[in-house]
């Protein structure tokens, strides 16, 4: 086989252009994207997809609270969320990448793992819980759900509207717990999905493994799991591009490479922000320090053409 591939599937992979959330709308963004992957990544490589579900686990957080509210029924915790998207959005892409490789006559197999991601129970990101979940809720919402549940709440403006939005710990990903079951399958030659949003986080005590109220970064989860299993490559698919200096700016600047230490540097001045590019940067200058290899950010016309920026 042609090497090994790690694709970490943003949002955008999974949500159309402009909006639509139906599950015709997911498949046709799924399609796209497994296109773009397919048009760049050799047809007989390994590969592991791994995806985003921010969207999908915030209309089943709604649901689940709506659920218990009207009828009583008892809500389920983040982690049976997070599995639950991880069955819902792999089989959507197992299913269309099925479809991808009759169309073009390759003959592989393909699967989807519901993974677990070990994180340490001292993390410091449970004393202080950032990452926000689920939708947005009036200040009388916010108090009911906030005495009912023990959820922590944060004040959130957004598209013109203001709020509260539940805040849970985000922890960092230590230890791949279904390792021995991915290289399995990579080895036999599946196509793999696994570590949807990020890997369902658990801790271990007393020789168990327990869940713990919490969501792990995707793309750090992706760049553990392109590190374990050794890949040649991890690919972030975002919705822009490639990185750029003072983005959204008048005279942005686009990044065709950088160097671990650069791209680091540029972080911690604030240069990517907080939210949506600073952890895809993270998670590439990890994988790059971790294997010497390179990573690239970019969206899918810039995976076709070969463009994007390469960190490493």
């Amino acid at each position: 086989m042609s090497g090994t591939y790690v694709v970490a599937l943003g949002g955008n992979a999974l949500m159309p252009p402009g909006g639509g959330s139906s599950a015709e709308d997911m498949a046709r963004a799924v399609r796209r994207a497994l296109e773009a992957v397919f048009d760049f990544v050799p047809s007989d490589a390994r590969l592991i997809i791994t995806h985003g579900n921010g969207p999908q686990v915030g209309n089943l957080l709604l649901k689940d609270d709506a659920g218990a509210s009207r009828y009583g029924t008892p809500s389920y915790p983040l982690d049976m969320l997070v599995a639950q998207t991880q069955g819902e959005i792999g089989y959507l892409i197992e299913r269309e990448l099925r479809n991808l490789l009759a169309r073009r006559g390759i003959r592989r197999e393909a699967a989807t793992l519901v993974t677990m991601i070990g994180v340490d129970a001292s993390d410091p990101g449970f004393a202080d819980p950032q990452k926000r979940v689920g939708p947005m809720y009036d200040a009388g919402e916010a108090r009911r759900l906030s005495q009912e549940k023990g959820w922590r709440m944060a004040a959130e403006q957004k598209g013109g509207r203001s709020g509260y939005r539940r805040v849970v710990a985000s922890p960092e990903p230590k230890e791949l717990v279904n390792k021995a079951a991915l290289k399995a399958l990579v080895d036999s030659g599946f196509i793999v999905t696994a570590v949807g949003g990020g890997g369902i986080p658990v801790v271990r005590k007393n020789g168990r493994w327990e869940p713990v109220e919490a969501v792990i970064d995707k793309d750090l989860a992706s760049a553990l799991v392109a590190a374990e299993a050794d890949a040649d490559a991890l690919i972030i698919l975002t919705d822009v591009p490639r990185v750029y200096r003072n983005y959204g700016k008048p005279g942005q600047i686009p990044l065709d490479r950088l160097s671990p230490e650069e791209a680091e540097r540029l972080g911690r001045e604030g240069e990517f922000g907080k939210g949506n590019m600073w952890p895809k940067v993270r998670a590439a200058v990890r994988f790059a320090r971790a294997t010497g290899r390179t990573a690239r950010i970019t969206d899918f016309e810039g995976l076709k053409s070969g463009g994007g920026t390469v960190i490493g």
